[in-house]
């Protein structure tokens, strides 16, 4: 199956009531583990690539190469995205370019009329192309790739007016933050969430920073019109736990020195883990 916009899968995981889960990619063991776990659970799955990771990955053409690589030798039959995470508006043109199915514009930090016509732009390229196309509104508290948020919550106005532009998706700021949760966290704004809502109708919605949300709160999101939630920091967090317990351990020294796939492969077996567990809290299995 080819790469395919996050579009179809959106609409119906929001109809559904449920979410699909966007999985950030960092080298080939992540990618393959993601892949594997959506096939087996028959879930779509949108593989997140932030601008950092394209750089790591030698540049958004070979990550488009190894994932459609990977999906033909693999056998992967379900939908798969590849998504800008957090894009600036070059790097979005630039993931346009290089044949990602879906980007993301992260323009919450201009102010709302700038981000407004840089989106606007976006948008006409985008439905040219049959290519998804995630806006933000309300920054997301944490950092990404060096841009910093305090995890503001959108003003609900604001988010109609994004919407209003035709994009497919819509991340909102709600009190949600990258990485680890602090223990004074206040929670996710509802009250928030459920206005946006109301102001974007069937436009589906995103939660950022995945990691440590509980579970109660994940699932209320979803029934207030989430249809993706982005996973990166949990992922993170098992791969390096896994690898590192290998290595403590002492396995596969044979006076050599660590084989570099025996070394990652209980990473890559976490990392298939945490995306079941995802997967199955979000409820997209079985809708591929």
């Amino acid at each position: 199956m080819a790469l395919v916009s996050a579009k179809e899968m959106l609409t119906k995981a929001k109809a559904g009531k449920y979410a699909v889960g966007q999985f950030n990619i960092n080298n080939l063991e992540w990618t393959k583990s993601i892949l594997l776990t959506a096939q087996e659970l028959q879930s779509p799955v949108i593989l997140g690539v932030s601008e950092g990771a394209g750089k790591y990955m030698c540049g958004y053409k070979t990550i488009v190469g190894m994932v459609k690589g990977m999906i033909e030798e693999l056998n992967i039959t379900v939908p798969v995205a590849l998504h800008l995470d957090h894009g600036s508006f070059e790097g979005a043109k630039a993931c346009i370019n290089a044949g990602f199915s879906s980007i993301m514009f992260d323009g919450s930090h201009y102010p709302i009329e700038e981000n407004i016509a840089k989106t606007t732009q976006l948008v006409n390229a985008c439905d040219i192309l049959g290519i998804s196309l995630e806006a933000e509104v309300g920054s997301i508290g944490g950092e990404e790739d060096g841009v910093v948020g305090a995890g503001e919550c959108a003003d609900p106005a604001e988010c109609k007016a994004v919407a209003d532009l035709g994009v497919t998706m819509l991340a909102a700021g709600i009190g949600n933050i990258h990485g680890k949760y602090p223990e004074n966290w206040a929670g996710l704004s509802f009250e928030t969430l459920d206005a946006i809502q109301k102001e974007t109708g069937d436009m589906p919605l995103v939660l950022h920073g995945g990691t440590g949300i509980p579970e109660d709160m994940i699932k209320k999101a979803i029934s207030l019109g989430v249809a993706k939630i982005n996973v990166n920091t949990e992922c993170q967090l098992s791969f390096a736990d896994a690898t590192r317990k290998y290595v403590e351990a002492g396995k596969d020294l044979e006076g050599k020195g660590f084989d570099p796939r025996k070394l990652l492969a209980p990473g890559a077996e976490a990392i298939k883990a945490t995306v079941k567990e995802k997967m199955e809290l979000f409820g997209s299995v079985g809708k591929a």
